[in-house]
């Protein structure tokens, strides 16, 4: 059979091409794909070969994928076909899978509110690794998509306040219109803005979802003696002028990597999930109503103008958020 991809060849450009899928093994599942997400931050950080990426050519970019089962193996007996499962795959129409590495979608959800899951997911293991304890202040520094998921469930998790702070005000203005307690301009008054709703303690927890390396200086200076600092966004290159002695040393503080592949293979700890058991924690949140995520689809792409949606994510002129990617 037949079926569809996205493929990098080489940094910036981008093209559908033909592939054939292999058969259906015992324990695999033939799917269809209804809807994927791009994963702005990390797509484009690809697909421009940017720093700390480490990519090669060609490059099948994606990993929020929400399809329908059309063909089940053998001895597969978790999935069956019609049914709307979630899983990691890459941009593609069709796709056999291990049926294992698949979740059921709730009735309740719809495909576009679905392709979220991964990124809810991603927050959600460097949220769970700060260890929130009720009535701590919250600082998420960027109110990207992974931000505004990481400030929802900080909250969720008992952060008071919980703060998201960005250069850019349209995404602040989103992140108050989900329910953020307070959404902050990042400048040189940040920390005096931060310390007016924390009580003058400053951030307990930050989290540091922008990716951009003079960040997490800041992040280190802003947050509270003997705080936690979650690296969450992938920084794309190195991080200069850090006194560890001044930022770090003396204030106790707790350094968290926040990359999503620390965490566990198999069983859930303490501060430490499996990657399944967050993509089905994510879509049960969204099945309760307990995150929002239509506020951030900023554009939907039928799959044939693929290449039109990475023109938007690299052009620096159009705000997108969002984008999800119509298989059907």
């Amino acid at each position: 059979m037949l079926a569809q991809r996205v493929v990098v060849p080489k940094p910036n450009q981008v093209k559908l091409e033909t592939f054939d899928l292999p058969e259906v093994g015992a324990h695999h599942a033939l799917i269809q794909a209804r809807a994927t997400l791009i994963s702005p931050g990390t797509e484009r950080a690809f697909y421009t070969a940017a720093p700390n990426t480490n990519a090669s050519y060609p490059m099948y970019p994606g990993y929020s994928y929400i399809g329908e089962v059309l063909e089940v193996g053998a001895e597969v007996k978790n999935l069956q076909v019609g049914d709307r499962i979630a899983c990691t795959e890459n941009h593609r129409s069709h796709e056999v899978v291990l049926a294992e590495n698949c979740l059921k979608v709730p009735d309740s959800v719809s495909d576009e509110d679905a392709s979220f899951f991964n990124l809810i997911a991603i927050a959600m293991q460097g949220v769970r690794k700060a260890q929130v304890e009720l009535g701590e202040p919250v600082l998420v520094m960027g109110a990207g998509l992974i931000g505004l998921f990481a400030a929802q469930l900080a909250q969720l998790s008992g952060g008071l306040p919980v703060i998201s702070a960005d250069i850019n005000q349209e995404r602040l203005n989103l992140a108050k219109e989900i329910g953020i307690d307070h959404a902050f301009i990042s400048d040189d008054s940040l920390g005096e803005k931060l310390g007016s709703v924390s009580h003058e303690r400053g951030p307990a927890v930050t989290i540091e979802a922008t990716g951009v390396p003079p960040v997490v200086v800041s992040a280190f200076q802003l947050t509270a003696d003997l705080g936690r600092v979650v690296l969450l966004g992938s920084t794309r290159g190195e991080t200069d002028g850090v006194n560890f002695y001044r930022d770090v040393h003396r204030k106790g503080l707790t350094v968290i990597g926040g990359h999503e592949i620390t965490r566990p293979s198999h069983e859930n700890h303490a501060g430490w999930w499996t990657q399944k058991s967050e993509h089905q924690v994510a879509l049960d949140l969204l099945a309760a109503g307990r995150i929002q995520t239509q506020p951030f689809i900023s554009h939907c792409f039928d799959s044939a103008d693929f290449p039109k949606a990475y023109d938007l994510l690299t052009d620096g002129k159009t705000a997108s958020l969002g984008m999800v990617i119509n298989w059907s």
